[in-house]
């Protein structure tokens, strides 16, 4: 059950029972200044790590624009039905629901009037490595890995989740070897033929795998995994 409250003008959502002293704790952690990365695959990150009192590590994740409109407004959004965090979080309690491993939804928030802006917290992943940077560095581990990768997306794709953006710099390994799927943000419940969700999935990994010069067995192994 996701429950919701109001503190200093800022709309949370969480599953946890988080305390009124904690909600306030992170927010105010949501304007500081969020570290905006690259990605090994051109992905920009933007996100604040932070300690929550009685959860521990987690990742506040800011949402900001992409494409020309992020020179004008880098965080704003228009107000129209759920928030993309909220959609976010939902959809990351139904796909870990389902058992795939992704970082443990923890809360989120908006705070607007007609336009607003919206974070997420997730519970942080202990020394994540990308797929991609790990198929650069250990063939055999690569492989090894690949094969939890295959798992996890063909449970994707079985219980029909849509994750827009899935390459091999959404998908992590922590510290002792477990792999996490990231980023679901415009993720959805897919409602068409699921093979042609499947091929949305090879297509968009392929296109990764090829544009940014990863070693081959990555599109090879997961074409050979789902057919």
């Amino acid at each position: 059950m996701i429950l919701s409250r109001t503190i200093d003008s800022y709309h949370f959502g969480f599953s946890l029972n988080l305390t009124d002293s904690q909600l306030r704790s992170l927010t105010g952690f949501f304007h500081h200044p969020d570290s905006i990365g690259v990605s090994l695959l051109g992905g920009r990150t933007s996100v604040t790590p932070a300690k929550l009192d009685g959860i521990g590590s987690v990742v506040i994740k800011h949402y900001r624009r992409g494409g020309l409109m992020r020179y004008f407004i880098k965080h704003r959004y228009l107000k129209f039905g759920k928030t993309r965090a909220q959609r976010e979080f939902e959809l990351l309690v139904i796909v870990g629901s389902l058992g795939i491993n992704v970082p443990q939804p923890i809360a989120y928030a908006h705070r607007s009037r007609l336009f607003y802006r919206a974070w997420l917290v997730t519970r942080e992943i202990h020394q994540p490595l990308s797929l991609a940077r790990l198929s650069l560095q250990d063939e055999k581990k690569t492989r090894t890995t690949m094969q939890a990768v295959i798992e996890q997306i063909s449970s994707l794709i079985q219980n029909d989740i849509l994750h827009v953006d899935l390459h091999p710099g959404n998908v992590v390994v922590d510290a002792v070897g477990k792999v996490y799927l990231l980023d679901f943000d415009k993720g959805s419940v897919y409602h068409g033929n699921r093979q042609k969700l499947k091929n949305r999935y090879l297509t968009r990994w392929q296109r990764a795998v090829s544009k940014h010069g990863l070693p081959e067995i990555l599109a090879e192994m997961l074409q050979a995994g789902l057919n």
